[in-house]
């Protein structure tokens, strides 16, 4: 029966494969915007923080860059399956901040072909869970983008408060998608490119900003966007900072950088790539610190995605250039929930061991409930074997396939068992037990313990961890990260159903360390 089940997966995954090969969306050619096309003015004696913060090259706040860490934001765009994860995995998963917490990311999830179990593993994990649309359509109707938030929580169990990001697929949005996001409750959006280099006297590498003045960016890709364009009081823009080869702004790179080619060459260079993401990197560094990003489609980083041979080489190199921005001082990996959280609240680099978004806070459960926990759930997952693409779920399968127009069917009936209950708006999710219907966390004191560490006077622990495995430095060749990380569906015990096995759900290690947002509601 496995073998039958494995083939059949394989054959799904290869029917899927092109979706993700030609969707390799976010890729640009030429700036988006032009100071003279933005035409941006905001009044920063009435825009002030936490709700309002006018577009700007300079930290907020009032801080000298010397004063702010340098963020690098990782996220991953599509479908949440083992091997996406795993992809993230081998970048992210031994890695520590300066304060000894495991990173974070975010990743902006669509749900076609996504294992719900795997969303609500990585969200308990401590990651940011954001919204990219049901089915990846760019330009996307309300029900697209809504649907999403309804299917997530719905299946997922991820709290709607808990979904602040979008990310349209494409990145192609309209005014009309950013005024949508402010109707449904987001806080930020994250689809707009700062396409021109920091170095530059008219970059566009805005620090984040909200859209009460208008948009500062993409306004010559974004119909009416710009000249104080669209007024969305409160809603946040996260730009996503391009890269730049030795040609500047004609060697532009955004999206999974590593695909493109560099300095007009005709083929893809791992060794140009680690070149210009290091001197775009240091351009951020040394000047106004504005986050450096890596924006990425997992898929194209997969090693075990089935009958594709993996990436080793631009694997090794991704890990590389980790290592090295580690070794900089007050370097902080993080997801850009916990980059909005210091947005709102400016906080010096002298005063971030208190600053409760970047520690690590882990909730201490035991009992063997389906709450995201892989060590705690095995046996209690329900599987969802629909022709499509079946996956997992704690929260009951439902009677049809999740869609736009249906984005939570009513819940199937199996002889013998209680329907799920789904998570309420009252307890978070490594606390909800959706079999006994109860809740194992009522008050705010509930047990979690926090794993960080101080960060230390007289420039004590400045560094994050690198790869290795003894978590200390990083190696100069970054050959040892590749195989240094846990697989997200490694160390797993057998399950009921041989489906189990086949999509990676089961029995693992906490690779990103459970850390992070549980408390919201």
């Amino acid at each position: 029966m496995r073998s039958i089940c494995s083939l059949i997966f394989h054959f799904l995954s290869f029917l899927y494969l092109p979706l993700f090969s030609v969707a390799q969306d976010g890729s640009i050619t030429a700036p988006t915007s032009s100071a003279a096309a933005a035409n941006y003015s905001c009044d920063a004696t009435k825009c002030k923080l936490p709700d309002c913060n006018c577009a700007s090259v300079n930290p907020p706040g009032g801080l000298s860059p010397s004063d702010v860490p340098m963020f690098l934001i990782y996220t991953a765009d599509d479908a949440v399956q083992s091997y996406t994860i795993d992809a993230v995995n081998q970048f992210l998963a031994k890695r520590t901040n300066p304060n000894g917490c495991p990173v974070k990311m975010t990743y902006y999830t669509s749900l076609n072909y996504t294992n719900y179990t795997l969303v609500t593993d990585w969200y308990v994990a401590g990651n940011e869970i954001a919204d990219h649309t049901m089915t990846h359509v760019g330009t996307p109707p309300a029900d697209e983008v809504n649907g999403n938030l309804i299917a997530l929580n719905a299946l997922a169990g991820i709290p709607f408060s808990a979904i602040k990001g979008f990310r349209a697929p494409f990145l192609n949005f309209s005014l009309d998608t950013l005024r949508l996001l402010k109707q449904s409750d987001f806080t930020y959006d994250s689809s707009c490119s700062a396409s021109i280099p920091v170095t530059d006297n008219g970059t566009d590498a805005f620090w984040p900003y909200t859209l009460d003045y208008g948009l500062a960016n993409n306004c010559l890709a974004v119909p009416g966007a710009c000249s104080g364009q669209p007024v969305i009081p409160g809603l946040w823009e996260f730009p996503m900072y391009a890269l730049f080869d030795q040609r500047g702004e004609e060697g532009i790179h955004l999206m999974d950088p590593w695909l493109d080619t560099a300095n007009g060459e005709n083929t893809p260079d791992d060794a140009a790539t680690l070149a210009y993401m290091k001197s775009t990197f240091t351009d951020h560094y040394k000047g106004n610190r504005q986050p450096f990003g890596l924006y990425t489609h997992p898929i194209h980083l997969a090693t075990n995605y089935p009958g594709v041979a993996a990436p080793t080489s631009t694997i090794k190199m991704i890990n590389q250039f980790l290592d090295w921005a580690q070794e900089q001082q007050d370097v902080w990996i993080v997801s850009n929930e916990q980059l909005l959280a210091w947005m709102q609240n400016p906080t010096p680099l002298s005063q971030l061991n208190d600053f409760a978004p970047f520690k690590c806070s882990t909730p201490h459960v035991t009992a063997k409930i389906c709450n995201g926990m892989p060590e705690n759930e095995a046996g209690l997952l329900s599987h969802c074997d629909f022709p499509d693409f079946p996956f997992f779920t704690c929260y009951g399968c439902p009677t049809v396939e999740v869609s736009p127009s249906n984005p939570n069917p009513p819940q199937q009936s199996v002889p013998g068992q209680a329907l799920r209950t789904r998570l309420p708006a009252n307890c978070s999710t490594p606390f909800w037990d959706p079999i006994a219907a109860q809740c194992l966390c009522t008050t705010s004191d509930c047990a979690f313990v926090d794993n960080s560490r101080p960060i230390g006077a007289n420039n004590a622990n400045l560094t994050g961890g690198g790869t290795d495995e003894d978590n200390g430095s990083s190696s100069a060749s970054g050959a040892s990260a590749t195989n240094s990380f846990i697989p997200f569906n490694a160390g797993r015990t057998k399950m009921a159903g041989s489906w189990s096995m086949v999509l990676g759900i089961g029995m693992v290690g906490f690779v990103l360390g459970l850390a992070g947002t549980f408390g919201r509601l």
